[in-house]
């Protein structure tokens, strides 16, 4: 029973990271401009691009 214990604790608090790390930033913050500056091009969607103009560029 307590191997289960462990395993079980172990699984979740590994869930509990992979959930805090996988923030994205939020769409016009600094981070999230800075993050599409450094993205090539090629790999932005279209809504993307529009976002960035409209949240990076002009405000």
């Amino acid at each position: 029973m307590n191997v289960l214990k462990r395993i079980i604790c172990g699984v979740v608090l590994a869930g509990v990271a992979l959930m805090l790390s996988g923030c994205p930033a939020t769409v016009g913050s600094e981070r999230w401009c800075q993050n599409m500056r450094d993205k090539p091009k090629a790999d932005w969607s279209a809504s993307e691009a529009v976002d960035f103009a409209k949240h990076c560029i002009i405000n």
